[in-house]
């Protein structure tokens, strides 16, 4: 009889190893392989005289098919009413799809799909909480309601059912903003969960979290790296066999990654993370990976007392106001995902307080600013060897876009110098090692988005210039190709 075995795998990269290795021989970290017992499955053997109708993994046999016989209908998709999730999903939540949403905690996970899920028409929705209370629900619930105005008390009224009944705790609570009905059930167990899923029948399924639901095939603790990865893989299967939508949330370690085996990040169709501070009022909702759209796109949602708003013209919002005469600030036009956005770029230059000066950026790569300085150095001749340089990209943002490199630039040179750049000149462009600068992708969506906040004056690489109709803008644009001309342009 086949015995259960003993395997290890890397929270990391997924690497597996029969025995425990101190360094991950994939990815080189270090004590990264836990331990996860396997499950031990009945021998297969091929009957004499001919092949099995049955495939190893128990269902029926694949068949292969030419490539041109396969039907490639576009995917069905559920409008979550929320053009933030829908533009980061791709469209839509597609059916059948296998959803992971991650964030630190109290970032509002649970508030962002609990405020989706109320919104949604005609569909049945059951929400498996194996963290919260079913009160703790219902009061989140009405105040994401009540927040709405009217239908507050209705709502109440509705839910008071899923606190007073003792004989089970799945509750139907038919929302007044539209004809939905959200099913709670508070259960931690997969095979119940699936058991429910099966009687009620419903279009989506929201699991929070995936580290507190458990099966009985894997003899460990919730939230293991057995249990984290045998709950996933069922579910994926069990979703993809017809059955509904599911969205599940993971916790996110102190390193900002997601908690449990990194092959969770694998299994799962469409991962996103929700990131923020705390102490600003901005969430980005991000995709890292998604098999049914970009994984360049990205949300914006503002953190109110009635739960998370959608940011439609964040531009306005991340840009200060008043900032005339200060110095150490720049505005740059970027692209994030499809998106142009204005950014505001905030440098501080100061003599260095010790013997190493120090290099800190917030919302912007650490070491991109140390080769900006270089360059800065070298090519433009400011010395900023003995003195500190703090970035900061306001509103709590964190950028990758190339074309900051520019604004990163000017802002350091103005808190240099304490010169301050005129509000109404923004900016983007790629600086090289050289000391030119590179064009852009889109800069016609950048010109139109600078244009529609009313600036008049923008630094543009020269080389990405051509096709653009000069005349018809309202703004002018400057052509630069080195950091030097930009220099000029701005401070003289």
């Amino acid at each position: 009889m086949a015995k259960d075995k003993i395997m290890y795998v890397c929270e990391e990269c997924g690497q597996e190893a029969t025995k425990w290795v101190g360094k991950c021989p994939s990815c080189g970290r270090w004590n990264t392989m836990k331990e996860f017992r396997v499950k031990a499955q009945a021998p297969f053997h091929l009957p004499r005289g001919g092949a099995s109708s049955l495939s190893p993994l128990g269902g029926s046999k694949g068949e292969a098919l030419p490539l041109h016989k396969i039907q490639a209908d576009a995917e069905v998709r559920i409008d979550m009413g929320d053009g933030e999730l829908n533009r980061v999903l791709g469209g839509g939540l597609v059916m059948g799809s296998l959803v992971l949403l991650g964030g630190e905690p109290g970032i509002g996970k649970s508030t962002l799909i609990l405020q989706t899920v109320l919104r949604l028409q005609n569909k049945k929705i059951l929400y498996v909480s194996g963290e919260e209370s079913a009160r703790q629900i219902k009061l989140r619930a009405d105040r994401l309601i009540g927040s709405k105005g009217q239908g507050a008390r209705s709502m109440s009224n509705e839910l008071d059912s899923l606190n007073n009944s003792q004989k089970t705790n799945v509750s139907s609570c038919p929302l007044p903003l539209a004809p939905c009905s959200l099913l709670v059930l508070c259960e931690t167990s997969l095979e119940a969960i699936y058991e429910h899923i099966e009687a009620e029948q419903p279009d989506i399924v929201v699991i929070d979290s995936i580290q507190t639901i458990s099966t009985e095939t894997v003899e460990s603790s919730p939230g293991s790296l057995s249990q984290i990865r045998e709950c996933a893989a069922s579910l994926l299967k069990y979703a993809k066999s017809g059955g509904p939508s599911i969205i599940l949330i993971g916790h996110i370690t102190k390193e900002g990654t997601l908690a449990g085996p990194k092959v969770l990040e694998h299994i799962v169709d469409c991962v996103l993370q929700f990131e923020g501070d705390q102490h600003y009022m901005y969430r980005i909702l991000r995709s890292q990976k998604n098999r049914f759209g970009s994984t360049s796109e990205l949300g914006i949602y503002e953190m109110l007392q009635g739960g998370l708003r959608q940011v439609s013209n964040p531009s306005e919002l991340l840009l200060t106001e008043g900032r005339e005469g200060l110095s150490g600030i720049a505005i740059c036009a970027a692209i994030e995902g499809v998106r142009p956005l204005l950014i505001e770029t905030q440098a501080l230059v100061s003599t260095a307080a010790y013997g190493t000066p120090q290099r800190s950026a917030t919302g912007f790569d650490n070491r991109r600013l140390g080769m900006l300085l270089a360059v800065l150095e070298k090519r433009v001749g400011f010395k900023l060897a003995q003195k500190d340089v703090f970035l900061n990209i306001a509103g709590g943002l964190r950028v990758t876009d190339p074309a900051m490199d520019l604004s990163v630039i000017a802002a350091v040179l103005s808190s240099n110098v304490d010169a301050a750049i005129d509000t109404d000149t923004c900016m983007c462009g790629e600086v090289g090692l050289s000391g030119e600068i590179r064009p852009v992708a889109r800069l016609e969506q950048r010109i139109a988005e600078a244009e529609k906040l009313g600036f008049r004056r923008m630094l543009v690489p020269a080389q990405g210039l051509k096709g653009i109709d000069q005349k018809r803008l309202k703004l002018d644009l400057v052509p630069v190709r080195r950091v030097a001309e930009a220099v000029r342009e701005l401070f003289g």
